[in-house]
């Protein structure tokens, strides 16, 4: 059973590697990261619910999910094709619509939410 439970917590380093890489070699994490910190900031002084940390929280996780996947994608189509080709092209603007239109759900959760309690006070 021991060797079973090292195995998995063994098995979260590549995770982790991954998290590692993207911050510390991709210009757009770094951004994703403040925005991070700024709505986690925002959620503590404004004193948002429950329900409405769920909504940060899933729409912080959709943008690094996202970005994580488009960052993938990007290194996996240099691989496979390392000069211009207008379809490596379109897969990669393709993963970037992706982590746009989750950063879009992610300006809209932060209005709703922080704007109200902004105005409020």
């Amino acid at each position: 059973m021991k060797n079973y439970l090292i195995g998995r917590l063994k098995s979260f380093i590549p995770a982790f590697q991954g998290i590692y890489f993207l911050l510390s070699h991709e210009k757009n994490a770094l951004i994703h990261l403040l925005a991070t910190i700024f709505a986690i900031a925002m959620g503590l002084t404004l004193n948002i619910s429950t329900v409405e940390w769920l909504f940060v929280g899933l729409a912080i996780t959709l943008v690094w999910v996202a970005e994580l996947f488009n960052s993938s994608l990007e290194k996996l189509t240099d691989l496979s094709q390392p000069g211009y080709h207008p379809i490596a092209r379109i897969t990669k603007d393709f993963a970037a619509g992706a982590v746009l239109m989750t950063t879009f759900y992610s300006i809209f959760v932060a209005a709703i939410i922080f704007l109200p309690k902004i105005f409020d006070r």
